[in-house]
């Protein structure tokens, strides 16, 4: 069969392999010149099996005024005249209640640990370097209200295979040294020695160079979906335009994976998807001599109060944060990366020295989320499309779970998981 899979960021590209893996004929197709280039390019970078709480948590009830009023809210909501954007935030707010909390969280640790194991099977059978380590995670808090939340959740999580330690400070900063210079008064961290972390763009590129040794593997780089062609309630071909011109692309079966653009998409095909892209911003700090480099984590740091996160990548760090609703505003504040800026010269003094903002690849990204946080995945409305698509900040940890599970689904298999919770329309 041929599948046509729509977007080369991480989604479409681990969908791309899975699908070639399975003997089907893939045409991959991005609008970038690069697989990766979009919302891949500057995500968090941590791999994050064990850490997938659902912004939608009853504690927004709370902390709304904060969020709306506040210049320092790490969440940002601008309301626009835009009905989507009422839309999602009317199911977002149904959405944050305990009960349907602790629905979400078991569904995507089963997602989350079949993608670790996923991933692993990858790397053997493909292996190329994308800076790719386990050097565990620190969620750090410096509220004690909010770690013994935290260890609630992490009772909570443990009948579902997570291994986890709520730690004091003292052990945190045996465990990650660098964090002793911080201008903070900690009351403990959540530590999860197996996590990962990786450079998600070069794992994408380097995807797409191993696929092309597959001859039924063609990519369209540099490629823009601009129509659909239905017939008889299904995709007939779509239109593209690319710097040779414009083309029609027909295939047995199409793939959705555009990322925030996929609900403009489903509703040239005739139905609807309960996506909202949730803006971030992140910071590539080059470590180019010994007292930077001494100076960053070798751990995984999430700073839990300004929800900001620190992924060590070789000789760079990733720092990302925020969560902006502000539809598809491609603008990159000052202000946003000086957040970045500030927040790692505080936990970490040193790390960033005498650096124009040009030197730390500043980027924003659109996360398409579904108001619980569950992905959704596999058959449309339309009959011969599928949907990967809604892994809002966790991207990069649930796409190689995501895209064996819409493997098998298109390969008529059974799941390895359940995969109810990610159907359309649940």
């Amino acid at each position: 069969m041929h599948i046509c899979v729509l977007g080369a960021g991480i989604i479409g590209v681990t969908s791309a392999y899975r699908l070639l893996e399975d003997g089907h004929q893939v045409t991959l197709i991005d609008a970038h010149p690069v697989a990766g280039a979009g919302t891949s390019m500057g995500n968090g970078a941590q791999l994050s099996y064990s850490y997938v709480a659902p912004l939608a948590d009853p504690s927004v009830w709370t902390h709304w005024p904060h969020y709306l009023f506040s210049a320092d809210s790490p969440l940002t909501l601008k309301p626009k005249l835009d009905p989507a954007q009422w839309s999602w935030l009317l199911k977002f707010l149904g959405a944050c209640n305990a009960e349907r909390v602790k629905r979400t969280t078991i569904e995507l640790l089963q997602l989350a640990f079949y993608s670790r194991d996923e991933l692993t099977q990858l790397q053997q059978a493909a292996p190329f370097d994308f800076s790719h380590r386990t050097a565990g995670k620190l969620v750090m808090y410096t509220d004690p209200a909010g770690l013994a939340s935290a260890r609630k959740q992490v009772a909570f999580q443990s009948q579902y295979g997570c291994r986890q330690e709520v730690i004091d400070a003292a052990r945190c900063l045996e465990i990650e040294p660098a964090l002793g210079n911080a201008a903070r008064n900690w009351a403990g961290g959540v530590y999860t020695p197996s996590e990962e972390a990786g450079d998600c763009a070069q794992f994408c590129r380097g995807l797409v160079t191993a696929m092309h040794g597959n001859s039924g593997f063609r990519f369209m780089p540099s490629t823009t979906v601009a129509h659909v062609n239905m017939q008889d309630g299904a995709i007939a071909s779509v239109q593209v335009t690319s710097q040779t011109g414009v083309q029609s692309i027909d295939a047995d079966a199409f793939v959705l994976a555009l990322g925030a653009d996929s609900a403009a998409f489903a509703r040239q095909a005739g139905f609807s998807l309960p996506l909202y892209p949730l803006k971030g911003y992140s910071i590539t700090v080059p470590l180019n001599d010994s007292f930077t480099q001494s100076a960053a984590p070798q751990v995984s740091i999430t700073d839990i109060s300004k929800k900001i996160v620190y992924a060590r990548l070789g000789n760079r760090l990733r720092v990302a944060g925020r969560v902006e609703l502000v539809g598809m505003d491609r603008h990159i504040p000052d202000r946003a990366i000086n957040e970045l800026v500030d927040g790692a010269n505080e936990l970490f003094p040193g790390s960033i020295r005498d650096q124009r903002a040009s030197q730390l690849s500043p980027w924003a990204g659109f996360r398409p989320a579904t108001p619980s946080g569950v992905p959704v995945i596999g058959a449309s409305p339309v009959k011969n499309l599928y949907l990967n698509i809604g892994q809002g900040a966790l991207g990069w940890t649930l796409a190689c779970g995501s895209a064996a599970l819409l493997a098998a689904q298109i390969g008529g298999r059974k799941t390895a998981i359940d995969d109810a919770p990610f159907r359309y329309g649940r």
